[in-house]
């Protein structure tokens, strides 16, 4: 279900005292984002600044993402929490509005001990909606151990995993012990798609198709068909704007780059802070030089 490029979406904020929500700006860029070809939209995540949306804030981008998306391709939902009666909220309220499925962080700060995590993530996959679990141990200060996800893989509605460790030897032992099971092993890091697809994943939850969808599907679709030095020269094309997406803590380098293509963006809300002159300016060049 979840495969392809997947762009981890921003929520565009209006500039204004409150950083209020730009839902017309919202619905502007993922229409565009579709237009490109992508293969599915990630509401909500990290790069969607959840975790200073409020409740209400972050049910209605998803709601107005299943909205526009209306089927043409798959909304995968972020609705974790390290508070586990939060996270079957958003979930419970992501499937109520048609999303197809949930991101599902690993829970951050608390370092639940295994029992827990299993507890929490079955919690969530007893709901009945499709669940991607989401390991991004620099984010959360916990790593889901290959044999973990394995074990939670044999749950019916525990589909997939975005894979942010950047170890491409846990990622090999994930699809390894997945698959017997209908599991898809999605890349977290831009950088790693190539890797992951060689070795049996599936895609990409991208920060770097906010801003060229075009040829990140491009090298994917080119890729699947076999093109693998296509593949390649795309890649390669497109890793100085994989890394300065990363010049400083996502979602600040990519909500700018937006915003100077001409999309809705706005400005980070606290505690993240925009991002400085000095990598702005190096953020353009790479824009200009990469067309």
């Amino acid at each position: 279900m979840f495969e392809g490029i997947l762009p981890a979406i921003i929520t565009p904020f209006y500039r204004d005292s409150r950083a209020g929500l730009d839902i017309e700006g919202l619905q502007s860029n993922i229409e565009s984002l579709l237009q490109r070809g992508v293969h599915g939209i990630v509401p909500c995540g990290s790069t969607g600044e959840s975790a200073t949306l409020t409740f209400e804030e972050h049910e209605l981008v998803i709601g107005k993402t299943v909205e526009v998306v209306d089927g043409r391709v798959p909304v995968l939902a972020g609705t974790g929490s390290n508070n586990t009666e939060e996270a079957v909220r958003l979930t419970r309220s992501a499937k109520d509005v048609g999303a197809d499925g949930a991101l599902v962080i690993s829970p951050y700060y608390n370092k639940p001990n295994r029992s827990g995590l299993i507890k929490h993530f079955t919690k969530l996959a007893d709901l009945d909606l499709p669940i991607v679990l989401y390991n991004v141990p620099g984010r959360t200060g916990q790593n889901l151990q290959p044999d973990l996800v394995a074990e939670l893989a044999r749950h019916p509605n525990i589909v997939g995993i975005k894979e942010a460790s950047g170890d491409i030897t846990q990622i090999s032992r994930i699809i390894e012990e997945t698959q017997d099971e209908e599991f898809s092993v999605i890349s977290g890091d831009d950088a790693m798609t190539m890797p992951v697809l060689a070795i049996g994943g599936t895609g990409v939850i991208s920060v770097t198709a906010n801003v060229d969808p075009r040829r990140m599907v491009e090298m994917y679709e080119a890729f699947r068909a076999g093109d693998l030095a296509r593949a390649r020269v795309l890649h390669y094309e497109l890793a100085p704007l994989m890394r300065a997406m990363f010049v400083d803590t996502n979602p600040i380098p990519v909500k700018k780059a937006v915003e100077l293509i001409g999309m809705a963006a706005g400005p980070v809300r606290l505690p993240l802070d925009e991002l400085d002159e000095a990598k702005t300016e190096q953020l353009r060049k790479v824009l200009v030089n990469h067309g």
